[in-house]
């Protein structure tokens, strides 16, 4: 899958929102882009994907915009959790069970 952030209506759009969000969640530089992250919260097993709404256990349906690898834990980003507002959803590294990377 080749690098994309929702809404963004070209490559260099796409970056700027990709560095705009980091700079707000204070993201270290990114090695790789992660497009898909699956890890155990709260005894189940959560599926974030760029592009698709967060799962239903954060009981929003907002799209999940940009995930970051920030060291211990991972920063996933909708409009209203880290990209704009409020904190973004924190996934512990130690929890997670799959990663998957763009392009």
């Amino acid at each position: 899958m080749d690098f994309f952030v929702p809404s963004a209506s070209s490559p260099a759009q796409a970056e700027s929102v990709f560095s705009s969000i980091a700079n707000h969640v204070a993201a270290p530089a990114q090695a790789q882009r992660i497009f898909k992250l699956e890890w155990e919260h709260e005894g189940s097993i959560c599926d974030c994907e760029i592009g698709k709404p967060l799962p239903s256990v954060f009981r929003t349906d907002e799209v999940i915009l940009t995930i970051f690898d920030c060291g211990d834990v991972y920063k996933i980003c909708t409009p209203n959790r880290g990209a704009i507002n409020f904190d973004p959803i924190y996934a512990v590294k130690s929890a997670v069970v799959n990663i998957e990377y763009f392009n």
